[in-house]
């Protein structure tokens, strides 16, 4: 079968065949990708994080074709179609995510990213004539293969197994490093789900340890918290401002967004039309208009992150105290006065993590006499079972504070 190369800085090579695939690739909803970022605003903490979810979508699916031959060798019966469908699945799996990683999930769209990959998915499936069916039954885990959702959606599925890979290259974080190729090699179907052999005990061990250290080294780092809490306090103020009538200036498809009234049913064919047109593109221009912008705190907030002049967080390890923050925000009005709105120069909330979930789905160990085993029961190392949160207060750094 003729396929097309990519050559990937993180795997080298990658051959992808002419047909579906190919097409979904060249498809505008998937095109689009190469304009999200896939680690939004990391790239102020680690300037090389400037790879696309374009990227990590086609890695993602170099890694399912792996697994699907790792599998095959092993007896597995997997179908021509299946293949097909599981990575199609894995292909499309972020196609419905917005500018900027999630910020705008927390303004100005009231859908999550995996909702709208689903409803992407059957607009697409519906282009295509239905030739999408079975990697949305994949992709919603309505497939009676159980296994194969698990490669899509899972504690080892191939989306986690290349944005460790991928995030850790472009950042340069070493922690974040995985022996991918080993655990691949060491997958195995038990039952219909997915298992893995007792030999790659060691490497999932070091996948859950690597998980940790980048949420809380990348993912969590303080510097992107305080980006992210930024935009989403400069859409929000850009959206009270448009529903005041105020005339902003704004890229077409992201004013759509800001200008839509509450509580407003729209059809959902134009927001998906005005969604899949919007991208990191939009948000980065309607900063450097909004830098200049009459209203001083949105002014403020988007100079703030166009020349990164981002605020200061605290980490603390109980929640901040009612009276810390009356503080700051009494500070804020005796440096700014009333022109600063307190409520988007002072924030304060709570971050999480866990590195392996186990009340979700457990990761289990396939040993040679056939038995399984959950890997909590069988391994030596902690696997960070706890759920860790750190909570942060966000202010300006120009503060006088005592």
């Amino acid at each position: 079968m003729r396929s097309k190369i990519f050559n990937d800085p993180v795997y080298g090579f990658m051959s992808i065949p002419y047909g579906l695939i190919l097409d979904l690739i060249d498809h505008p909803y998937f095109q689009r990708l190469r304009r999200i970022r896939q680690l939004g605003l990391a790239s102020y903490v680690y300037p090389g994080a400037l790879h696309t979810r374009f990227h990590h979508a086609l890695g993602a699916l170099h890694l399912m074709q792996q697994s699907i031959e790792v599998l095959r060798s092993k007896g597995v019966d997997i179908s021509d179609e299946e293949a097909e469908g599981a990575a199609v699945a894995i292909l499309l799996h972020d196609v419905g995510h917005g500018p900027f990683s999630h910020a705008l999930e927390h303004t100005l769209v009231e859908m999550h990213h995996e909702d709208l990959s689903s409803l992407l998915m059957e607009d697409l499936n519906r282009h295509f004539k239905g030739r999408l069916s079975l990697a949305l039954d994949i992709f919603t885990d309505r497939y009676p293969q159980k296994f194969l959702h698990q490669l899509v959606s899972g504690q080892l599925d191939m989306d986690r197994m290349d944005y460790l890979n991928r995030d850790s290259f472009f950042t340069g974080v070493s922690e974040g490093v995985i022996g991918y190729d080993r655990i691949i090699k060491m997958l195995a179907v038990h039952d219909g789900e997915l298992v893995v052999e007792e030999k790659g005990i060691y490497s999932i061990e070091k996948f859950l340890i690597a998980r940790r250290l980048m949420y809380w080294q990348v993912y969590l780092h303080k510097t992107g918290v305080t980006a992210e809490q930024m935009l989403i306090h400069t859409l929000r103020r850009a959206r009270e401002l448009a529903l005041q009538g105020v005339q902003l200036e704004v890229p077409r498809h992201l004013g759509w967004f800001l200008y839509r009234k509450n509580g407003h049913t729209h059809d959902p064919e134009e927001l998906m039309r005005h969604f899949t047109l919007l991208d990191d593109n939009d948000v980065t221009a309607a900063i450097k208009y909004w830098s200049e912008a009459e209203d001083f705190t949105l002014s403020y907030l988007s100079r703030g992150l166009l020349d990164r002049r981002l605020m200061r967080l605290e980490w603390h390890d109980h929640p901040v105290s009612p009276k810390r923050i009356e503080q700051i925000r009494h500070a804020v009005q005796e440096q700014f006065g009333e022109q600063a709105l307190v409520e988007h120069f002072v924030y304060h909330g709570a971050v999480s993590n866990r590195s392996y979930d186990e009340s979700t789905e457990q990761i289990k160990i396939l040993f040679k006499n056939n038995r399984v085993c959950p890997i909590s029961e069988c391994s030596d190392v902690p696997l960070f079972t706890k759920l860790v949160t750190k909570h942060y207060l966000c202010y300006p750094k120009q503060l006088e504070l005592i």
